[in-house]
């Protein structure tokens, strides 16, 4: 998420001569495109770059070097853990396993429930019938509309 109010008070508050310092360069942004861009945002204002724990400072060319070469490194390693994240995903659903959260309501509750609306009970008296939120309901039930039409 680039979008965020605490660092764009942060970057706007940064001036001329003033340096931008962070704890770890991983707090700051998980991409190098974005960390590149706030580096270049930061250069433009006049300010420069450090972080603390990773001893990248951009007012140095060898600073700007190592937080390029850092920022490559995090960025390949997150690609790693993505590719294992989804093998290891793919890998358990051919092995049968079911992801994601478990449903709420069987498929009898669901239909029960269409039954009932259909019949004219609403949401509100059928959600606590079957132990659900009413939105939990509803969305069971336009899935079964979905599927019927």
């Amino acid at each position: 998420k680039s979008n965020r109010h605490g660092l764009d008070a942060a970057i706007k508050a940064t001036g001329k001569n003033d340096v931008f310092m962070v704890w770890k360069l991983d707090r700051l942004g998980r991409s190098l495109g974005f960390l590149i861009q706030l580096v270049d945002t930061l250069r433009e204002r006049g300010a420069g770059f450090c972080s603390l724990t990773d001893g990248i400072d951009t007012t140095t060319p060898s600073g700007k070097l190592v937080f390029h070469i850092m920022g490559a490194l995090a960025e390949f390693e997150r690609e790693l853990i993505r590719e294992r994240t989804k093998a290891g995903m793919l890998a358990a659903k051919e092995r049968g396993t079911i992801l994601g959260r478990p449903r709420k309501l069987t498929i009898n509750q669901t239909k029960q429930a269409y039954a009932l609306h259909k019949n004219g009970m609403t949401l509100t008296d059928l959600a606590p019938r079957f132990g659900v939120d009413r939105s939990t309901l509803s969305r069971a039930i336009a899935a079964i509309n979905d599927t019927c039409h």
